[in-house]
């Protein structure tokens, strides 16, 4: 058998010391580009931050909100049909809930009647106003027939007495005239007295006829408010949105003023309240750029401060702090501020109270660069 040769072992050595020193090697060559890299993507890191970084403001403390419309009845009666399901999306006038309405239909067919009697009532006495007037014309004519008529007479009696003095005519002629010339002093007299009598009775029928025009008017506003009371049975959406929070049943015997239904808004009317630190409200200003990242769905959602709550959220509690008393603890306020969606009617999984949170950019020039890149090149151009 051949004889195996040893191996001696400070080649082995050699060997293995060089295997190592390779990596070691490598990482020496390779230690400028990572120390140029690490300085770059930290100069990249701190150019944004000092561009960008520092002026977003954020708050978790963040919620959708809208118009709730809780709906009730105006009048008195009971439920007689729910015309929509929970969670139903309604139009604008869109029947919810009729009421029985018996009762307010003969309440208004009663006023409608009293509107009618008065109406007849005032129509009677207009033309008891223009009968009236005619009279008045005729006595106005009886009036001068009769002054035409002791004029001719006055005229035939003086003429009679001088031809009866003269001797041409007769005694009894002369005493005729006298007779005519009385009995149309006497005729004009009485036409006066007619005349005073129409006249006279003209201002009574007019105020007869406002009374009665007044009457009329209030049996029509009575018409109108029964007619009001009569729609009232009808509970409709204010506006488009999804019913819920339905209490009303069948059957149930509901007053004015009591919630039966309320409807939210679609997502095109909702907008975000944040609620901010005080300590972040320094540079916050209304038109400012927001972001809006939704719980519900992970979504970014882009916005503009719209405006900020003329005062802090404490204030507007049911118990409002009273920082006089002796047991003061000083802790940072909240301030709440409206943001407006921009196309929030793409994002149908919008309800009011979701949670979200929003962040706002405070820069002097929001339209500058926000991403790192843009940012360290600006931090740059600052800097030379």
């Amino acid at each position: 058998m051949n004889a195996q040769t040893p191996i001696r072992s400070d080649t082995f050595l050699a060997t293995e010391a060089s295997v190592a020193a390779a990596p070691r090697s490598r990482l020496r060559r390779a230690r400028p580009f990572l120390a140029l890299g690490a300085l770059a993507a930290a100069v990249a890191g701190g150019g944004w931050w000092w561009q960008v970084g520092r002026f977003d403001v954020s708050s978790d403390n963040a919620y959708l909100a809208g118009d709730i419309a809780p709906l009730g009845s105006r009048i008195e009666g009971d439920v007689a049909e729910l015309l929509v399901a929970d969670n139903q999306a309604v139009s604008a006038g869109q029947p919810l809930i009729r009421l029985e309405d018996q009762d307010w239909r003969a309440r208004r067919d009663g006023t409608a009647a009293a509107l009618a009697e008065a109406e007849a009532a005032l129509a009677a006495l207009d033309a008891q106003a223009a009968q009236q007037r005619a009279a008045i014309a005729a006595a106005e004519a009886a009036l001068g027939q009769a002054e035409a008529e002791r004029v001719r007479a006055v005229a035939g009696s003086t003429r009679s007495a001088t031809l009866a003095e003269k001797g041409y005519g007769s005694r009894e002629r002369a005493e005729n005239g006298v007779a005519d010339r009385g009995k149309a002093e006497a005729a004009l007299a009485a036409a006066e007295a007619n005349l005073s009598a129409a006249r006279a009775s003209l201002p009574v029928l007019e105020a007869q006829g406002q009374a009665a025009l007044a009457r009329r008017d209030g049996a029509s506003a009575a018409l109108a408010l029964a007619e009001n009371q009569l729609s009232y049975t009808v509970v409709r959406a204010p506006f488009d949105g999804v019913v819920g929070n339905r209490s009303a049943q069948v059957g149930q015997h509901v007053r004015p003023g009591q919630t039966l239904i309320a409807v939210a808004p679609p997502p095109a009317r909702q907008w975000v309240v944040a609620n901010f630190k005080e300590t972040q409200l320094a540079r916050m200003r209304p038109g400012q750029p927001a972001r809006v990242v939704l719980d519900v769905s992970g979504e970014e959602l882009t916005g503009r401060v719209e405006t900020l709550s003329p005062a802090t959220g404490s204030l507007f509690s049911l118990l409002p702090p009273e920082n006089a008393t002796g047991n003061f603890t000083r802790i940072v306020q909240r301030v709440p501020v409206r943001i407006a969606l921009d196309r929030p009617e793409k994002v149908p999984a919008l309800r009011p109270g979701l949670s979200a949170v929003a962040t706002v950019d405070t820069r002097d020039d929001p339209t500058a660069p926000r991403g790192p890149i843009g940012a360290a090149a600006a931090a740059i151009g600052l800097a030379r």
